[in-house]
């Protein structure tokens, strides 16, 4: 073993030094010899090597002990962007799999034990990696620099340096420059570290930076940084820097890769955006017809054409490439059929359901996506498994986020502690979380909702809601007293103060959605169901106006339709509808308000 030397920033600037073309025959003798070191490699690992560390999301670690931030692009030559972007979706790949890693105190940390092998079918596709002095396409190359920074602030919470290796050439702009590098290579060149204080790991995609951060439960106990102790090291060459194969010149090296024509599809005139939706609401599919290219990418859980499901049926035309996720589609649709109506266990499905369509749907993010346009069903998922680092994401947002759902629930439960269905469900901490860390990391917030508009408001697009087409208005008889409520009957969509405002006032309510609350809930009003599949619409002559005074509301658009039908209509903030006329907005959970904007909008 010997001790990793550093080079001086100078040596980087010093004359590059002049090396042999590379030949078939040495090529093939460096990889006879790295099969050899693999081989050993593996066959110490098994007998006594590293073991795989666990994820956790502890919120103990909260002390930030070491960090690093590098950017992810350089100003590459038009013939390295295939390469650049191969990198960023490696490190994507590696970083979610390093992200959440608890290292024990005194554990050893192995960077391939905890990334695995690069292969293809894992997710990685190629990049640069340095081999024998030449940066070369291999797939999963790019992941130096997430070594690099986990070597540098490995060093600054003060780690035990196990193994590292100096890369055997300078790569440019990267930390060899400054000899804090750590080069690996599947599986025998690896880096390796012990922590002094049990540490998290987080490792994050940004925009346009790669973060490393290590967290422990207190500040680190050495506070100086240290020298590698027991160190395998590949000593580098200073001065000299790394060339890549299609730049170098040297035309008779059998790695030359001769420049490719952008029109024979080699070097991509133009980033692609991925447009990955759920259901099909008439102002995102308007949104997406007006912002596409050519080249982009359309998913989404089920072709709703072929399927004959009109919630699905998103137009294709015009995408270079369209996926589906049938079978994950058509199982969250039986599990969330056979689960109750209300209650967990429906949540659950449904959010099962979006983890496995997300999955799936991840297949269309090819390198060359620079941009994901993603449902919000969705988001958390992809978020929490390392996708849209790197990308600019725009939300398709439907309801409120999660963390501020979940707040109004919690008060209004604590006030209402009776109404058991508003404190029935809750997500998982760590699905709350990925979600909001996604939004604040979203470019924009496109939206039709006017409340997700106002939590949003710096970077939100608002849609205009699209009006249904309605028959005529018929005026109800004066005597008819009859608001309809569109449900469906549960706390968290103001059932409650409709059913109290309909006994104090005595008025007759139609009943547009499932009633979920118990077979007595509407005891002492007059009720009665709407259901004519031959007139949808037709229910709008027998109301004097609608009622929804929600908490939460993600879709108002029996709203919608009272509108354009010039019917009144009384609505919570959190309906998402903009001030217009004909309707009046009173506070959800405000039993008084409904009543005085009841009086003063009925016959």
């Amino acid at each position: 073993m010997t001790v990793a030397t550093t080079r001086s920033p100078r040596a980087a600037a010093a004359e590059p030094a002049k090396w042999g073309i590379p030949t078939r025959r040495a090529n093939l003798m460096f990889c006879a010899k790295r099969m050899l070191h693999q081989l050993r490699r593996g066959a110490q690992d098994f007998l006594a090597g590293p073991q795989l560390l666990s994820k956790s999301g502890d919120a103990a670690f909260s002390v930030m002990v070491g960090a690093s931030s590098t950017p992810l692009w350089s100003e590459a030559q038009p013939e390295e962007r295939l390469y650049e972007l191969g990198k960023v979706h490696n490190l994507r790949r590696a970083a979610a799999a390093l992200h959440g890693v608890v290292v024990p105190a005194g554990a050893l940390f192995s960077f391939w034990k905890q990334i695995g092998r690069t292969a293809r079918r894992r997710g990685f596709v190629a990049g640069r990696m340095l081999q024998e002095g030449c940066l070369i396409p291999a797939t999963g190359g790019g992941l130096c620099q997430l070594s690099n920074a986990l070597y540098e602030t490995a060093l600054q919470a003060g780690c035990e340096i196990v193994e590292q290796h100096a890369h055997s050439r300078i790569v440019p702009g990267s930390a060899a420059a400054d000899g804090r590098d750590a080069t690996v290579a599947w599986n025998y060149v690896d880096l390796r570290f012990r922590p002094r204080d049990a540490m998290r790991i987080e490792a994050q995609v940004t925009r346009d930076e790669l973060i490393v951060r290590f967290r422990a439960r207190t500040p680190s106990r050495n506070k100086r940084e240290p020298r590698p102790q027991a160190v395998r090291a590949t000593p580098g060459t200073p001065g000299v820097a790394a060339r890549t194969c299609a730049t170098c010149g040297e035309t008779g090296c059998f790695r030359h890769e001769h420049r490719i024509d952008n029109r024979h599809g080699g070097i991509p005139d133009d980033d692609r955006c991925a447009f990955l939706v759920d259901e099909n609401w008439p102002e995102f599919q308007e949104f997406v017809e007006n912002v596409r290219r050519s080249g982009d990418v359309l998913g989404l859980p089920l072709d709703g054409a072929t399927w004959r499901l009109p919630r699905y049926d998103w137009k294709r035309e015009g995408f270079a490439d369209v996926g589906s996720a049938p079978l994950q589609a058509l199982r969250r649709a039986l599990e969330v059929r056979w689960a109750p109506a209300q209650g967990p266990a429906r949540r659950t499905a449904e959010q099962a359901g979006a983890e496995r369509i997300a999955a799936r749907l991840s297949r269309l993010l090819v390198p060359d996506v620079t941009k994901v346009v993603v449902a919000q069903w969705l988001l958390p998922f992809l978020w929490r498994n390392g996708h849209l680092g790197g990308r600019d994401v725009e939300v398709l947002m439907t309801r409120l986020p999660m963390q501020e759902l979940h707040a109004r629930l919690d008060r209004a439960f604590a006030a209402h502690p009776e109404r058991k269905t508003l404190g029935d469900f809750r997500a998982p901490a760590e699905l709350i979380e990925a979600e909001a860390e996604a939004l604040a990391y979203a470019s924009r917030i496109i939206t039709p909702h006017s409340e997700i508009g106002r939590l949003f408001a710096e970077k939100a697009i608002m849609l205009d809601w699209r009006r249904p087409a309605v028959l005529p208005r018929v005026e109800p008889t004066p005597s008819a007293r009859c608001i309809a409520f569109p449900g469906p009957t549960v706390a968290r969509k103001g059932a409650y103060e409709v059913r109290d405002a309909a006994r104090a006032l005595d008025l007759d309510v139609l009943l547009l959605g499932s009633e979920l609350e118990g077979p007595d809930f509407w005891d002492g009003v007059r009720t009665r169901k709407f259901d004519n599949p031959c007139e949808p619409n037709g229910w709008l002559k027998e109301v004097a106006l609608v009622v929804q005074p929600a908490i939460a509301e993600e879709r108002p658009r029996y709203l919608l339709a009272a509108l354009a039908a010039d019917v009144p209509v009384i609505a919570a903030p959190a309906c998402g509808l903009a001030s217009q006329d004909l309707l009046t907005i009173v506070p959800a959970n405000d039993l008084t308000a409904l009543i005085a904007a009841l009086r003063a909008s009925l016959p």
